[in-house]
């Protein structure tokens, strides 16, 4: 089995984030998609698949997770021609939560924090 360094594997995978980054938009043409951000791509050591995380703003993460998947072979053959490379691996789409977990905590950080100074204020009063 051949493997690939880990820099390599690195450079490609962010060289894939920076192609798709470009061509999704193109590609993808609908405002019922919202707008598509690309978080991280994450390469097997073979390089024969690449899970490409992704968020949405602006629509529904089923609809532009449906559509990434309905366009993932046109999108693997836009890759193919642009990396010049002998493997492109097969793109698999996943929406990624870290993102909308994070405000979700920030959002409860913020709401303690209220909740917090509203008690400390009602102690000064008695």
């Amino acid at each position: 089995m051949h493997k690939t360094s880990p820099h390599r594997n690195q450079r490609l995978a962010d060289q894939i984030q920076r192609d798709l980054a470009e061509l999704i938009p193109r590609e993808l043409r609908s405002p019922s998609l919202g707008l598509i951000t690309l978080q991280s791509i994450e390469l097997t050591p073979d390089l024969a698949h690449a899970k490409v995380f992704f968020t949405v703003l602006g629509a529904e993460p089923e609809v532009a997770l449906k559509a990434l998947q309905d366009k993932a072979g046109y999108l693997h053959s836009l890759l193919f021609k642009r990396l010049h490379i002998h493997t492109v691996p097969t793109l698999h789409f996943h929406y990624d939560v870290s993102v909308k977990h994070g405000i979700e905590m920030s959002q409860l950080i913020d709401q303690a924090v209220r909740s917090d100074d509203r008690s400390d204020h009602k102690d000064e009063n008695v």
